[in-house]
């Protein structure tokens, strides 16, 4: 899952993208609003976290902006402005949600679970599609209730096909939920990752739509 990760500070920056890059999410960094502006409008992200103090252009009129153009991806407001006239502006602006700095990376993860569950409208927290069950706060995979080790690009995968069943995502669509900036992309990678799936899941979860792409099997699979 592809997230942008919106924050000046060095050291916080490369401390939120490590801990989520641990998680197994894809991070691409921009460091300010300019650039921020810009990786929206053309990035397919799954949420964004976003500073409000930032170069160039503040996080509050990249938010404005964003919501403006009607982007509904999920934002997280992470920030040291921590009065609650701020917190009840960057709300208002569009935000999804609000944590204040400094933050534990277990509650961000935690959080940012949440605003993902939220968006897929999804109300639980374990994913259940036929004979496979995900939990994203473990990111444990069972089918039938065994374990199944996959791999972080492989679970990544599984889980673009199951927040919408029935829906084909083409190998494009894919490649850019798996893969952030500067990282290489073998031409059948998808194809690896999925061949590699149906092996550990069964051959019926995930179908191909020849000249189209991939979907998770509405029934579920076998």
């Amino acid at each position: 899952m592809r997230l942008l990760l919106v924050e000046d500070d060095p050291m916080i920056g490369e401390a939120v993208r490590d801990g989520l890059k641990l998680d197994g999410y894809t991070v691409d960094w921009v460091r300010d609003g300019v650039a921020a502006d810009a990786a929206i409008a053309v990035g397919d992200f799954a949420a964004v976290l976003l500073d409000l103090g930032l170069p160039r252009r503040d996080g509050l009129q990249v938010l404005k902006t964003l919501r403006a153009r009607r982007g509904a991806v999920p934002v997280l407001v992470i920030t040291a402005r921590d009065a609650v006239a701020d917190r009840i502006a960057g709300l208002d602006a569009g935000a999804d949600d609000y944590l204040v700095k400094p933050f534990d990376l277990d509650e961000l993860g935690a959080r940012l679970r949440a605003l993902l569950r939220r968006a897929a409208g999804r109300p639980q927290p374990i994913v259940e599609h036929g004979p496979v069950t995900i939990d994203p706060a473990t990111r444990e995979v069972t089918v039938h209730g065994r374990p199944v080790a996959v791999s972080a690009k492989e679970y990544a995968l599984l889980v673009a096909l199951t927040e919408r069943p029935g829906i084909v995502l083409s190998r494009s669509q894919l490649e850019d939920r798996l893969y952030g900036w500067g990282e290489e992309v073998g031409s059948n990678a998808v194809e690896v990752h999925v061949h590699h799936l149906r092996r550990k899941l069964g051959d019926d979860v995930i179908r191909t739509v020849r000249g189209m792409g991939y979907t998770i099997a509405l029934d579920g699979g076998a």
